[in-house]
């Protein structure tokens, strides 16, 4: 296992959470639509509590992507995850209003009723989408940020009265900390496309799970409205990706430069993840159009949710192999980060690559519970007798 394998190893493992969370964003997805689906109050707890059953797989799985994205490249993390912070402070602080709008609409004492914390809930199921979307579009469009790796021997040669003050290696190069991305057209248009995703997502969970002819009926519907929206979108990110300069780098002297369609020449390069798009988008479709042709097809939620995967793992694999900058910097380019400049040590990835041999069984525990959770579908019924409603 060298060095530059594990890299890419690695890189593959934090693009795969990356995809495993925009699909686990059906949560949101589906919170961002309950006033839409849900004509009555019965109706719209139901929906509330079938994303409640997975709201923490879908938390569980941010911050595993970020204790991934800190193991193995620690200098991208410190970057964005310090950098920019209010983006992400924006993300979390959505994540924790989930959490208190489940817990707290129904809870005895509530003086505010239910309603607002539904409002709450809609808030995180369009914020949340739109900032993680955003977040990701900014490897392909760049973050304003400045990195200076000679800090460390700077502030290694002081005085030992400045050895108190921290060594900065990264730092945002305005005010802003990460809320500049969003004045970027091209980061709202896949941050956009990844609201209606989630939608959709959301749509065929509930179809799926819920067992109400009322609320499958109204998901099929919507279906048309969230999906037209999404193919625009994303089709003309892609385009837009695929034709635009891209931030690439010298393995031998790690100098970035800019190299016309770079991404397009990763993907004609790096082939097999060009037939995995088009079957990660054939699945997507595939999925949509049969619900949205039949009356008894409730399953779309699994070729989709499947091909969303792929889709979005070959997306992020783009920005990070075939000598990509997966971080690039428009403060100044050779500040960009790249998965040799920004990785852990060779020790660090492969004790860490030992460690993720366990992945496969933690995955075969996660679908065994889910499969115990939704063994039975969610019902009228249910909510009147359980105690345990959200």
């Amino acid at each position: 296992m060298t060095l530059l394998f594990l890299q890419q190893y690695w890189w593959l493992l934090v693009s795969l959470l990356g995809a495993l969370l925009v699909f686990m964003m059906f949560v949101q997805g589906g919170n961002s639509i309950i006033f839409s689906l849900g004509a009555t109050d019965a109706e719209r707890r139901m929906l509330i509590n079938s994303t409640g059953r997975k709201w923490e797989l879908t938390f569980t799985t941010l911050v595993t992507f970020g204790g991934a994205a800190f193991a193995a490249f620690p200098l991208f993390y410190s970057t964005s995850f310090g950098g920019a912070y209010w983006l992400w402070m924006l993300i979390l602080v959505t994540f924790v209003v989930q959490a208190v709008s489940y817990e707290f609409q129904h809870k005895q004492g509530n003086l505010l009723g239910a309603r607002p914390f539904q409002f709450c809930l809609q808030l995180n199921g369009i914020l949340g989408p739109l900032l993680i979307g955003g977040a990701v579009a900014t490897f392909f469009e760049g973050s304003n940020f400045l990195v200076n790796k000679s800090n460390l021997l700077t502030g290694l040669s002081v005085d030992e009265c400045a050895l108190d003050s921290p060594i900065v290696i990264s730092s945002w190069a305005n005010a802003s900390h990460g809320l500049d991305a969003l004045l970027c057209p091209w980061v709202l248009v896949l941050g956009f496309a990844v609201v209606f995703l989630t939608r959709i997502l959301g749509i065929l969970y509930f179809m799926n799970n819920v067992e109400d002819e009322n609320i499958r009926c109204r998901g099929s519907v919507r279906l048309v409205g969230q999906t037209v929206p999404f193919l625009i979108l994303f089709v003309a990110y892609l385009v837009h990706v695929l034709l635009k300069d891209g931030y690439a780098y010298d393995p031998s002297t790690g100098s970035i430069f800019m190299e016309p369609m770079k991404y397009l020449h990763n993907l004609i390069a790096l082939w097999p993840l060009a037939i995995i798009l088009v079957i990660g988008v054939v699945l997507v479709l595939y999925g949509i159009l049969r619900t949205i042709r039949s009356k008894t097809y409730v399953g779309g939620i699994w070729p989709v949710g499947i091909g969303t995967v792929l889709a979005v793992l070959v997306l992020l694999l783009l920005a990070g192999w075939n000598n990509t900058a997966f971080y690039p910097s428009t403060a100044d380019l050779q500040s960009s980060l790249t998965i040799q400049n920004a990785s852990s040590s060779l020790f660090t990835l492969r004790t860490m690559a030992y460690v993720s041999l366990l992945i496969p069984f933690v995955l075969a525990y996660i679908a065994y519970v889910w499969h115990a959770m939704d063994k039975k579908k969610i019902d009228k019924r249910e909510m009147d007798e359980t105690h345990h409603a959200y």
